[in-house]
């Protein structure tokens, strides 16, 4: 194998691990409805954090990061992640003890805490600057990509069995077998392995940015099935038809991050921030199919065209040390994010009950992308 042809290689095994990262704890939500009758005599909190779970160990495995990568190589990170993904995830539906099941959840965490920096960071380590906006976009792509194909898997796998559902984790093993094949095993980043001094100070605004991003966005999953269905307008199947419609939108976003920065350059960092906000005033005072779908569609492309944005800037700015400096940061704003957007809407929603606003949370969206346009100014820098 030529030089070439082991860089595309290597290429193809880092997006795959781009595949399996986003959607990490929400892949089997299709099935929750499932899990929640199969474990009817346990506190439903415990059924909810099922989907919730990994997001928690993604940050704790963010934090001690950097520790990791000075002690073990990046091949042997990559393959450990993998397993805790794969054997995590489908181990869960093989045990009938709710508490034991959320420890493999947990486990499927500490595997994607692994993985998520890696599948950006690697791109910074192995690839000239002229290569990484157009592999952040596809890695962005095969994100959204990811949560499609493993949103639909897990689906049918549901009705066969809520156990059954588990196995859409098996999709790391591809991953595996790449990982194996082809990814390098050495140390990456610099000798001190991130312990640089103000390394939070210094990237603060990418992770700022990661969390605003994420939080604007996850609020469209948290609540638009529910938002929609309140009008009676649009049933069920075809709510749930648009919602996928919005990850292949999303898809098309990442792939077209590389053309949209090459015309429009530092002007960039308003897009997606500005679609965002569009997106969310559309479902807020447009009822019915047409506020569903072009709201949606604009959402979906900020979602696509912003991480990359937010990741290819990290990259540029710290060069090959950031897999194990601001990735980290980035993916723990990310997760982060998910997981306080329901407490923060529901929080928001108590202290404002009494004003009864209708499609509450689209307006708190609206304003956290006021916000995140303001905010935008800090990548002129």
């Amino acid at each position: 194998m030529n030089n070439k042809e082991r860089r595309r290689s290597l290429a193809v095994t880092i997006l795959s691990l781009s595949l399996l990262t986003v959607m990490a704890g929400a892949a089997v939500a299709p099935a929750l409805d499932v899990i929640r009758n199969h474990f009817s005599d346990a506190n439903q909190m415990f059924v909810q954090m099922i989907i919730s779970m990994p997001a928690i160990f993604i940050v704790i495995t963010n934090m001690i990061f950097s520790r990791l990568c000075r002690v073990f190589r990046a091949k042997e990170l990559v393959l450990a992640g993998l397993l805790l993904y794969v054997m995590g995830g489908c181990a869960a539906g093989l045990i009938d003890n709710i508490f034991v099941v959320l420890i493999f959840r947990a486990l499927v965490g500490v595997g994607v805490g692994i993985i998520m920096p890696m599948s950006t960071g690697l791109i910074s380590f192995y690839y000239t600057r002229d290569k990484q906006d157009r592999l952040m976009g596809y890695s962005s792509a095969m994100n959204q990509m990811g949560g499609v194909v493993a949103t639909l898997i897990s689906g049918l796998l549901a009705t066969i069995s809520w156990r059954a559902s588990f196995l859409v984790y098996l999709m790391g093993v591809i991953s595996f077998v790449l990982c194996f094949k082809f990814m390098p095993n050495e140390k990456i980043g610099s000798r001190d392995g991130g312990k640089e001094k103000g390394v939070f100070k210094k990237n603060y605004m990418f992770v700022i940015a990661a969390f605003l991003s994420m939080f604007i966005f996850f609020v469209y999953p948290s609540v638009f099935a529910i938002e929609t269905a309140k009008e009676g307008i649009i049933p069920q199947n075809f709510i749930t038809i648009i919602m996928a419609g919005m990850d292949l939108v999303a898809f098309a976003g990442g792939l077209s991050f590389v053309h949209i920065k090459k015309h429009m350059g530092k002007p960039t960092r308003f897009v997606a921030p500005i679609l965002f906000f569009i997106g969310y005033v559309v479902l807020l005072v447009i009822d019915g199919w047409m506020g569903a779908i072009v709201g949606s569609f604009f959402i979906g492309f900020a979602n696509g065209l912003e991480i990359p944005f937010i990741i290819s800037t990290a990259s540029r700015q710290v060069g090959k040390a950031a897999a194990t400096t601001v990735m980290p940061m980035i993916s723990m704003a990310l997760y982060l994010a998910q997981f306080l957007t329901p407490i923060i809407l529901s929080s928001v929603s108590k202290a404002i009950a009494a004003l009864a606003i209708e499609h509450m949370s689209y307006g708190v969206a609206i304003i956290a992308a006021a916000l995140f346009i303001a905010y935008a100014v800090e990548f002129e820098r």
